[in-house]
């Protein structure tokens, strides 16, 4: 059995982001576990819980609420991570390859959003 939410590409690279977040918080430093450890992880599983969420909404409107949520974790989440590679927890790569993954995100998220913006009232 598979919901409707995991076909999207969107979700499934948005939960690839969340396993790559594990990994490199995983690094920062102990006192971190608390702030930006903890800030970092609940941002990134707030992207695809809101496009789950969102995709078992039945109006257009409420669709694309959550799709717009799941975007403001997305940059929440790409705030965050400039803040911990000016902190030196991560290097210019590994930020780069982040922004990378979340530029493509948030084009799916913004095709998502138009999309269901389009769609009829029910």
């Amino acid at each position: 059995m598979q919901f409707s939410f995991e076909k999207l590409d969107v979700w499934q690279l948005s939960r690839e982001l969340v396993k790559a977040i594990y990994e490199v918080t995983s690094t920062f430093p102990d006192k971190e576990i608390f702030g930006l450890t903890s800030q970092l992880r609940r941002a990134s599983i707030s992207i695809s819980s809101n496009i789950a969420e969102g995709n078992s909404r039945f109006s257009p409107k409420d669709k694309s609420h959550f799709t717009e949520m799941a975007y403001t974790s997305l940059m929440e989440v790409a705030n965050q991570l400039i803040i911990a590679c000016d902190l030196n927890y991560l290097n210019t790569e590994e930020l780069e390859a982040f922004k990378n993954k979340i530029d493509t995100i948030s084009h799916k998220l913004t095709g998502l959003y138009n999309y269901q913006r389009q769609q009829p009232k029910r």
